[in-house]
């Protein structure tokens, strides 16, 4: 079975990948499947985005549809950035290092670094079918970035339990203790439970 990612994010895809193909599950790109547009994210919530990303694909391409909306909540910014993550700061053109730098600078000082990251997973199948799953990886944001693995707010993220960044602890633990990777864990159980795997 293949799904489409409704996503061109070369990190989801290749976590996803990681993450399904031993299911037997392949994972191509929109871009591959001929979607050569973004869906708007106007959700208020990740599971509202998710939803809209894998609802749009799957009517398009006719092959099920697998999106991801995830993203970083700060408690000390009253959950910013939120479903916001993507275009925090200066929108979508910053650079990853751009949006955690501008995300330490509001931290500036701050002691209450406490955060976490959500993965909100959603798979729509042509027949109406629709699965959902949902991960959080507690943690804090550091005072300065580590490392240089992964993406977007990685090096500035410690993960409960460990004294290093995403950006530093690599891709094979990464997969095991994530956000996305716990829902992904849900997801599968999902799959198995649906009898899709």
């Amino acid at each position: 079975m293949t799904f489409i990612l409704a996503s061109n994010n070369m990190g989801k895809l290749r976590e996803f990948k990681e993450i399904l193909e031993p299911l037997g599950i392949g994972v191509v790109p929109q871009a591959l499947a001929g979607i050569d547009f973004e869906v708007n994210e106007t959700g208020d919530t990740f599971e509202e985005n998710a939803y809209l990303k894998a609802s749009t694909v799957a009517q398009v391409t006719r092959f099920p549809a697998v999106a991801d909306d995830s993203g970083l909540c700060v408690d000390a910014l009253d959950g910013a950035p939120g479903v916001h993550s993507a275009r925090f700061g200066g929108g979508k053109d910053w650079t990853d290092k751009q949006k955690y730098d501008y995300l330490l600078e509001k931290l500036d000082g701050v002691t209450d670094r406490s955060a976490k990251f959500v993965s909100c997973i959603c798979c729509v199948f042509p027949d109406g079918r629709i699965l959902r799953a949902r991960g959080e990886c507690p943690g804090m944001i550091l005072t300065e970035p580590h490392g240089d693995a992964g993406f977007g707010y990685d090096p500035v993220f410690a993960p409960e339990g460990y004294a290093k960044s995403f950006g530093e602890l690599g891709q094979e633990l990464k997969n095991t203790i994530s956000h996305r990777a716990r829902a992904l864990a849900a997801f599968r159980e999902e799959l198995e439970r649906n009898g899709i795997c």
